[in-house]
């Protein structure tokens, strides 16, 4: 069986960017309230008059992570495009990935695991390489949350927490034993589904019955959190999935040499990395400069971190995220 390695790796983020002081024309709020339960200072909003959406947010990160890799885009066998926010409800972004590289009439997948999206992504590439099906696989991760925020303060408490960005990895096949993704780690839980969900429209309530009501209270098109209910169980399953990522590879906390959890409270990443007690050059946090962004925040944290120099070959690297689903999981990663 073949390893799959991350030969290429890049990000997007729009130009615009929106300050939680920015945030008070549209709801009561302050750069202090948000920075206290969040950590986030300000995030990226794309600006409607940009030709940028998800779709589009996510081939320019794949261009670079192609790039990167010293690829073309016909070297590209496969495409796994994660995202909660497609430009359309159907079809999915992958295909549109597909259009907009103008890549051979290659497969595209699409993931619906929103903060998990990601690591959900990256588990299916592995698996398509390790098999030998395919040798470069473009996995995605893009979203455009602007889009479909409640800008006022009655939704402030998802609303100040979100942005739009993309991440691309390029994953190939590789004969180097024990170097590339060592293992990943899924789980779920559906019973809490709506504790931290958008409710519709959907097939069982469309467009009609939406305009039908009429209903000025209703909020199932906007985005819905149980914030406290929320972090309770992230930072039980963080630090779940990431015990079971080292213990399948006899690993131990000391062996982690760069964290990138899923961005998406401060709060959060510092409560995980106290547990495992992890210096500050071992955990990699962006959730200050972008909010999150959730199925890309892993993979532009991880571009970034790579850039700066903070992941070095042979460093074990873990991925962790949990989010809407409930999903949750990891992978661990020997650089």
């Amino acid at each position: 069986m073949y390893s799959s390695k991350i030969t290429g790796l890049g990000y997007y983020v729009p130009e615009n960017v929106v300050t939680n002081n920015d945030l008070k024309q549209w709801m009561d709020t302050s750069d202090e309230w948000i920075q206290e339960r969040t950590g986030i200072k300000e995030r990226r909003w794309i600006d409607p008059k940009t030709e940028d959406t998800t779709a589009v947010m996510g081939a320019k990160a794949a261009k670079i992570a192609i790039d990167r890799a010293g690829l073309t885009k016909d070297d590209i066998d496969f495409i796994v495009f994660a995202t909660l926010s497609p430009d359309m409800y159907f079809p999915g972004g992958g295909v549109q990935i597909q259009d907009l590289l103008d890549m051979p009439t290659i497969g595209a997948l699409d993931v619906r695991n929103q903060c998990s999206g990601f690591i959900y992504s990256l588990s299916v590439a592995d698996q398509f390489i390790k098999t030998g099906m395919y040798k470069n696989i473009l996995v995605i991760g893009s979203e455009n949350h602007s889009g479909g925020l409640e800008r006022s303060t009655r939704g402030r408490g998802v609303t100040v927490i979100f942005g739009d960005g993309a991440g691309a990895a390029v994953l190939s096949r590789s004969e180097e034993k024990g170097k590339g993704i060592l293992s990943s780690h899924l789980h779920s839980e559906g019973k809490h589904a709506k504790e931290l969900a958008l409710i519709g429209p959907s097939t069982n309530r469309w467009v009609p019955e939406i305009m039908e009501d009429n209903d000025p209270e209703d909020v199932s098109y906007f985005p819905h959190m149980n914030g406290q209910f929320v972090f309770k169980h992230a930072v039980v399953r963080f630090s779940e999935a990431i015990i079971e990522g080292l213990t399948a590879n006899g690993l131990q906390k000391d062996d982690i040499d760069m964290l990138i959890p899923h961005q998406a409270n401060l709060r959060i990443a510092q409560f995980i990395q106290k547990k495992f007690q992890l210096s500050d050059d071992k955990v990699y946090n962006n959730i200050m400069r972008y909010g999150n962004t959730t199925a890309a925040s892993i993979i532009i944290a991880l571009t970034e971190a790579w850039e700066e120099g903070k992941i070095k070959d042979n460093d074990l690297v873990v991925l962790a995220a949990f989010g809407s689903g409930f999903t949750w999981g990891s992978v661990v990663i020997k650089w």
